[in-house]
């Protein structure tokens, strides 16, 4: 029995699709006018992460994910790199591409883009103005007037006298409330525009995901999802618009994933403290970065440091020496494994605890590898199968363990005097073969002598 915590209830609570066995599941996704940082990565992994266990758990699920590809700080990028935002937005669309292929992060059925939705924007924001809860001061733009709506505040927990207290009307702004939000921004000279029944201008941004999730998966779907940075206001204000354009409940759960952190700051570009997807996978193996990002649970942060990624490191390490030598055969036994695994996911993807279970059965594998080879490799194919469920431990051990050899050693040269040590030693030539280990330890080659034969990988 699946419970997931809702971030509305405050609560965990047992999850029942709104329509019998289908789950439908729509998630923020990017602002595209740079390189993802590795706080975009934690969302997608976690929600890819989601995505896996709900289909293993057999539900007939729909995942959409949007792009927002129109907004202030895509216009300035733009303006600043002398192209055009489209030009912009396409290019960092295929890095984001490239950066989720990397990190093994299934990509969403369905990637709606907020310029290819405008009519649908208009519309909602026309059925808000004709119901009294938006209104269009003549100036170009529409504002959501908050005070009407009476659940306002009902995800963050805010309550709208305390918002006011401090809030201010900008010169250039028509508001009849500071609290009210745009949803349609009039044109300002050089920016890219749409033509509207208030005149040429471009959406707010909170207006776009209300329209693209509705779009997609119905007035009222199964799961709302994105980093915990956008509860308030970004969520607060979907909920505000959709209900009240709709008159139905907007998502039945609503989950948030912690953020990355530097030093106790959350990572953020706004912060210029932030290292792009890119930037670490060009120094670590993509599984270890991953592994990192689904070992901590998806709803706590995770304190970005270099001894972080060593330990997530470490960790795959031990299981793919455990994988090992072993022949990639199905998954044989260890059922108990996969009852202690599926009670840790189920109670609100509890990866911690999941992970705990592949640590066991890697114990396991270990202790039987010598005396019950068979058994073994049965529970290794068990290993790989739990492992593909969190996204990792698909890879060939080996190739794994010599990540990053290329180029420091030359893997001929490394065989071969393995080959020369093993023929020393076959010829009890002891002297000769601690020297060649010597040598293979100089150049960083770490031996590991085991029943099936001599392996190696880099130190390190």
């Amino acid at each position: 029995m699946l419970t997931i915590y809702n971030t509305l209830s405050k609560t965990k609570e047992v999850f029942k699709p709104l329509e019998g066995n289908k789950v439908r599941m729509y998630v923020c996704g990017m602002t595209v006018y740079d390189f993802c940082h590795l706080g975009h990565g934690r969302s997608m992994v976690a929600f890819d992460l989601v995505t896996r266990w709900l289909r293993y758990s057999g539900y007939d699920l729909t995942y959409v994910r949007n792009i927002t590809d129109i907004d202030d700080k895509i216009i300035n990028r733009a303006n600043e790199n002398g192209e055009s935002f489209d030009a912009l937005t396409a290019r960092m669309i295929d890095a984001m591409h490239e950066d989720e292929r990397r990190l093994n992060i299934l990509p969403p059925d369905q990637e709606p883009r907020a310029t290819d939705h405008i009519a649908g924007m208009h519309a909602m924001i026309q059925t808000l103005i004709d119901k009294g809860y938006a209104y269009a001061p003549g100036n170009g733009d529409v504002y959501y007037r908050v005070g009407k709506f009476v659940g306002y505040g009902k995800l963050s927990r805010k309550k709208i006298e305390d918002l006011r207290i401090g809030a201010r009307i900008e010169v250039d702004e028509a508001k009849q409330d500071p609290l009210d939000f745009v949803l349609w921004k009039g044109v300002k000279p050089g920016e890219p525009s749409w033509e509207s029944p208030w005149g040429a201008g471009r959406p707010g941004w909170h207006i776009e995901c209300s329209v693209m999730s509705t779009c997609c998966l119905g007035e009222s779907f199964d799961i709302h999802g994105g980093g915990n940075d956008l509860e308030f206001p970004h969520h607060e204000n979907e909920i505000a618009q959709s209900e009240a354009a709709t008159g139905k409940q907007y998502a039945n759960s609503w989950m948030h994933c912690g953020m990355i952190r530097i030093n106790g700051e959350k990572m953020s570009k706004s912060l210029n403290n932030f290292f792009t997807i890119r930037d670490v996978l060009d120094k670590y193996h993509p599984e270890v970065v991953r592994y990192l990002l689904v070992s901590s649970h998806y709803r706590s942060s995770i304190n970005y440091s270099e001894d972080s990624l060593r330990e997530s490191k470490g960790a795959l390490e031990r299981f793919y020496h455990a994988l090992r030598g072993l022949p990639r055969v199905a998954a044989a036994g260890g059922e108990e494994y996969v009852e202690r695994f599926t009670a840790a996911m189920n109670d609100d993807f509890g990866t911690p605890e999941a992970c705990a279970v592949l640590f066991d059965l890697v114990r396991e594998i270990n202790r039987l590898r010598e005396n019950d080879p068979q058994a073994a490799a049965g529970l290794a194919g068990r290993l790989r199968e739990l492992g593909d469920l969190l996204g990792v431990l698909q890879l060939d051990a080996d190739d794994f363990l010599r990540a990053g050899a290329e180029g420091k050693v030359n893997a001929a040269e490394v065989e071969a005097l393995i080959q020369a040590r093993l023929q020393a030693r076959a010829d009890k030539n002891w002297a000769e073969s601690d020297r060649i280990r010597d040598q293979l330890t100089a150049m960083g080659v770490v031996l590991e002598d085991g029943k099936g034969g001599t392996t190696w990988r880099l130190a390190d």
